[in-house]
């Protein structure tokens, strides 16, 4: 008897085990796809049906199965939905991740599945139906003159048939494009094909690809694509709605111009070249010594196969991203593939730029700037195995790559290769577990490490660290002055902006050079006060002030998304005296511009904003860098994303307004966060030919962090850190585990957190005794409410090296759910506000 063990697609704790059904006896012709793991089924549940995910097959005696439950009650798999998404590698790691993330082992699954592209249970009036993917391929039909064509004369009134071949003869079109034109052809083109006249073809076109790939589909299995695939250079610009007319002696399809010669068409025939056919890659740069040394620590990694990891600590100019590129070259020359995460905020055109530079067409990207559609389409062209290398975000490990030979983890040390919703994994985990299962290597580069993985390169022996502590081009770090505000303030000055950072944008500014400026606030300021009685405008559904915005004059709480005009007279005294306090960008931006224009310079300095208002677009990054880029001379104006990942050989200046907005967070990473931004900023200039210098503005003079980042001097940041973090039992002295209890009854909420501490207490002392772990006490977030939540939590403090699953996995996977309340578990948490 063949049984299939299945992971419902249910995210409850309730259903955390795959269930047991029976496959089918017999396959009918019919199927379209075979039962393995990894595929998507549907199967009875209870008096209904839903979707689950195959995790294992396995065949087993009536009697063997008799020890787990009754073979006679053993239901059957109703439907093979998909082909495999996943294999057995996949379903483990699903397993792994369940139970050291405390997760839903379905929310888990999922991560393997293509985006938007899984069938679904809905509840509709009629009871629960099947709901196909919401996306899928465009899979499109191309029309072309057949042999027949020549004899064939249409019938005096088959006036559309006669149109259609008119149109055909300048080439072929898709069927969208012939719809647009005709409307309704699809019994037209049937009786035509018929006949012999025309010939259809199918091919998958990929959205979104520079370079779109169109093949003829010749397999069943997602992304099976013709291995004469041709590549059409037009980008992929239109759809059938925006088609252009066709008239009847030419046509214009929206990709390409149609020649009056079918032969202009040979680009998208299957006689074109393959992607890389006539590819050239960028020239290599010659290695600095620093740099081959660590290529060659990497490639010894890569070639022993045991899963080791790398630390590639190098200052930010140090040439990393060629150590990564020729690392990879190492590894596709041995048949193996590449996987390269990247932060979000990173991930710029850029970035992937210089990939797909060195290796053409077979770079896939995944992001969630992508749109569904596209996010499906590179998905599908890894499953196909066209693929070699993955540049992405942290969801990139989880793309069906296989014989993976080296993962990359650039900027390894963001807050943002952490997962913020189940299942709650943090990639660079992720990435150390698939290493040590699969032999590849790990290579996590910074010029900033994060605490914890320098911890583990000095005492984990499958770990080693490798420096870069010299710029590529042989260049010196910029030099950073540290400009005290308070001095600032007392001396009588009241701008945002120090006379010395105004002098020295001035100077950049008329030598015809760029300057970056960096503000780790959206908005126009922090919040509105009334001089006459205090009151500050908050939000009502989260603990947060909200945030004036000058352009439309609204005040906005940037957790929620709540919006209200901004008062002209205080809500609670109506005094007419309110007054913003705190910069946010908008503000810098307005004050800003007055700045520069009071410089009467003979050209215009466009200034470049770059925050969460300005980059909600789709490639709006790409059009604010591309601005930045052609100007002459410029300021770029910006949150953490203008922080790392850009490279302009003629930035000069980097200032720094305030670099206190995270330090006085109550967050024990703030100063190791605070450290890393302003030394991240630093490297943005200065980074060719041209002398760069830092100006940070700050409150906090004496901070270590500041200190560390002015002389970049790492040291001086550890030497005050790392005691207290070995004091207080905090990483990487420690494990965390952030219990988060939220809901919309504020009595319910604090008595579930007390009583479910009490649990976990209780079950730390009888299952480690008193010694190690500690259970504090159930308390309000710092963000006590949130989207109109109340918000408390208690934190698990352990060994480090503890595993902390088979202690607290128990304790919620048996816990009854309680109406109006939610839980969650952080296990090493990044936040904790």
């Amino acid at each position: 008897m063949k049984i299939a063990r299945v992971v419902l697609d249910i995210s409850t704790h309730a259903l955390d085990a795959p269930y047991t059904y029976r496959a089918p006896d017999e396959v009918p012709d019919t199927a379209e796809y075979e039962l393995e793991v990894g595929c998507a089924v549907l199967v009875p549940f209870g008096p209904r049906s839903a979707v689950g995910f195959v995790v294992a097959i396995e065949e087993v005696s009536a009697r063997e199965l008799s020890a787990e439950l009754d073979p006679a009650k053993l239901r059957y798999v109703s439907r093979v939905l998909s082909p495999a998404y996943f294999d057995e590698e996949g379903a483990a790691c699903a397993r792994w991740l369940a139970e050291s993330c405390l997760a839903p082992l379905s929310a888990c699954v999922r991560l393997f599945t293509p985006p938007g592209g899984v069938p679904r249970m809905v509840r509709g009036p009629q009871g629960w139906r099947l709901q196909q993917s919401a996306v899928g391929e465009v899979d499109d039909r191309w029309v072309m003159l057949d042999v027949g064509a020549a004899d064939f004369t249409p019938r005096r009134n088959a006036v559309r048939q006669a149109a259609i071949i008119e149109a055909l003869r300048a080439g072929e079109l898709r069927v969208s494009e012939l719809t647009v034109e005709f409307g309704s052809v699809s019994s037209v083109l049937r009786a035509l094909e018929q006949k012999g006249v025309v010939r259809i073809e199918r091919r998958r076109r990929f959205r979104g690809m520079q370079g779109p790939v169109l093949a003829s589909r010749t397999s069943s299995a997602p992304g099976a694509i013709a291995a004469e695939g041709a590549v059409v250079g037009a980008a992929d610009a239109a759809t059938a709605a925006g088609a252009a007319a066709i008239a009847p002696d030419a046509a214009i399809a929206p990709d390409a111009a149609i020649a009056p010669d079918a032969a202009a068409h040979a680009a998208a025939t299957p006689a074109a070249p393959e992607p890389d056919a006539c590819f050239t890659p960028s020239p290599k740069p010659r290695l600095t010594q620093g740099q081959a040394a660590a290529l060659e620590a990497i490639r010894l990694v890569c070639d022993r196969g045991a899963g080791e990891a790398v630390l590639l600590d190098g200052v930010t100019g140090s040439g990393k991203t060629e150590v990564y590129l020729q690392a990879i070259e190492h590894v596709l020359d041995q048949g193996r593939n590449a996987v390269v995460l990247v932060p979000e905020i990173a991930l710029t055109p850029q970035t992937v730029g210089r990939f797909r530079g060195r290796f053409g067409d077979r770079v896939a990207v995944m992001h969630s700037r992508m749109s569904a559609g596209e996010r499906y389409d590179q998905w599908d062209f890894i499953y196909a195995g066209q693929a070699r290398v993955v540049v992405g975000a942290r969801s990139a490990l989880f793309t069906p790559m296989r014989e993976v030979g080296i993962i990359i983890i650039d900027e390894e040390h963001e807050a943002t290769y952490k997962q913020e919703s189940a299942p709650r994994y943090h990639a660079r985990e992720v990435a150390l577990w698939m290493a040590a299962r699969s032999g590849a290597g790990v290579v996590l580069g910074s010029a900033t490490p994060s605490i914890e993985s320098l911890h583990a390169a000095a005492t984990n022996p499958r770990w080693q660290r490798v420096a870069l502590p010299e710029r590529a081009n042989g260049r010196p770090l910029p030099p950073v002055t540290v400009i005290d505000m308070a001095r600032e303030f007392g001396s009588g000055s009241r701008s945002m902006f120090s006379r010395t950072l105004a002098q020295s944008l001035h100077d950049e500014l008329a030598a015809g050079r760029k300057a970056v400026l960096l503000l780790n606030q959206r908005g126009f300021a922090k919040f509105v006060l009334c001089r006459e009685c205090g009151h500050v405008p908050t939000c009502p559904d989260c603990s947060t002030s909200l945030t004036f915005h000058e352009q439309g004059s609204y005040l906005c709480c940037h957790h929620c998304g709540h919006r209200i005009a901004a008062p002209a007279r205080c809500p609670e005294c109506s005094s007419p005296y309110l007054r913003k306090f705190g910069a946010g960008t908008q503000r810098v931006e307005a004050d800003l511009r007055v700045l520069i224009e009071g410089f009467g310079l003979r050209h215009e300095v466009p200034i470049i904003r770059m925050d969460a208002d300005t980059t909600s677009g789709k490639n709006a990054h790409q059009t604010l860098l591309e601005r930045f880029g052609a100007a002459s001379s410029a300021v770029l104006l910006g949150t953490q994303m203008i922080a790392k990942g850009l490279d302009f050989d003629d930035v000069t200046l980097v200032g720094v307004i305030n670099a206190d907005t995270m330090l006085m967070l109550p967050d024990y990473r703030s100063a190791e966060r605070t450290y890393s931004l302003i030394e991240q900023v630093a490297g943005r200039a200065g980074r060719a030919h041209l002398d760069g210098r830092v100006l940070v503005q700050t409150y906090e003079a004496a901070a270590s962090a500041i200190r560390a980042a002015a002389a970049h001097d790492r040291a001086i940041f550890l030497r005050d850190e790392l005691p207290k973090r070995r004091a207080l039992s905090y990483p990487p002295y420690a494990r965390l585990a952030n219990v988060l209890v939220w809901g919309q009854s504020l009595q319910d909420v604090s008595d579930e957190a007390k009583a479910l501490r009490a649990v976990v207490e209780r079950r730390v002392r009888d299952w480690v005794g008193p010694f190690g772990w500690k259970v504090q006490d159930a308390v309000p977030c710092a963000l006590a409410k949130l989207r109109g939540t109340h918000r408390w939590h208690f934190v698990v403090k352990a060994p480090a090296g503890t595993d902390m699953s088979p202690v607290l996995l128990p304790v919620f996977r048996e816990r009854r759910p309680r109406a109006g309340v939610s839980v969650a578990v952080d296990i090493d948490p990044l936040d904790m506000l």
